[in-house]
């Protein structure tokens, strides 16, 4: 039996009387704070459907334990960077160019679990950044973590770590990380320090965490903005375990902005 969290008709009408001074001090000292919360009403709920002992410890640990978890996940997206709050929520399946059972078959996570890479590569507008950052959001919900970067980013990051000789330390933090992101690859020239840092990170992940890029140039062409040796290289380590998905078609944005979809109208 799991009893839900209602009250009587009597608790409804009245508050539930606090948890006595000492017992909430209890709590605070062993840090169970979405327990301590919810225990008034718990409690009152508890003694008006008669609960067994048992079921009200179950519920009650039970409220600390969701309470964590999502407390957990709160810090994780915040740490994360993610961009935009894109989840599959927003996400039309049946707009993408991405097979249905290929977006399935991502979002069930198991190349996370096996260290797997993704390259999603395609023309701009055709849902990259949001299918990836959704996957993103479900990683975090599976209880794993996420760092993502544009390669901008990431050759900052990197490149005040070379600075003070922590690169080592810096790419150890990022790949704690079940699942690393960098988007939105060659859309701005690329330096020597750029392709460095891009290197460095796929070397970090190689076979130890999973690596996702999107593009609008194929990986086998980033020799194409960056120099020959450092991208051969980078996409040898990034490819040999990698999901290749090439998007196609015209830009979403652009037909949701010829549509009049991509405003709220006026009034």
């Amino acid at each position: 039996m799991n009893p839900t969290i209602t009250t009587s008709t009597a608790s409804s009408v009245r508050p539930a009387p606090p948890l006595p001074e000492d017992l909430s001090e209890v709590l605070k000292r062993v840090r169970m704070p979405y327990l301590r919360a919810v225990a008034p009403e718990v409690l009152a709920t508890a003694k008006a459907q008669r609960w067994d002992p048992t079921e009200l410890l179950r519920v009650l640990l039970a409220e600390e334990v969701r309470g964590r978890d999502e407390a957990t996940k709160a810090a994780r997206r915040k740490a994360a960077g993610l961009p935009a709050g894109k989840t599959f929520d927003s996400w039309r399946e049946s707009d993408s160019s991405i097979p249905v059972p290929t977006q399935s078959a991502l979002v069930a996570l198991e190349w996370v679990h096996r260290g797997e890479n993704l390259a999603i590569t395609g023309p701009s507008g055709t849902g990259k950044t949001h299918f990836v950052e959704a996957l993103a959001h479900r990683v975090i919900d599976a209880g794993m973590r996420v760092s993502w970067f544009t390669l901008e980013s990431l050759t900052t990051a990197i490149g005040r770590a070379a600075v003070d000789g922590s690169t080592s330390k810096v790419l150890a933090r990022i790949t704690r990380a079940e699942l690393v992101v960098v988007d939105d690859i060659g859309m701005l020239p690329t330096g020597q320090a750029a392709a460095e840092a891009f290197y460095r990170l796929v070397d970090a992940t190689y076979e130890r965490r999973s690596l996702a890029v999107t593009s609008n140039i194929h990986p086998s062409g980033f020799d194409s903005f960056m120099p020959t040796t450092l991208a051969t290289a980078a996409v040898d380590r990034l490819l040999h375990h990698a999901h290749v998905i090439v998007t196609e078609g015209a830009s979403l944005r652009h037909a949701e902005a010829t549509t009049g979809r991509g405003v709220v109208p006026l009034t």
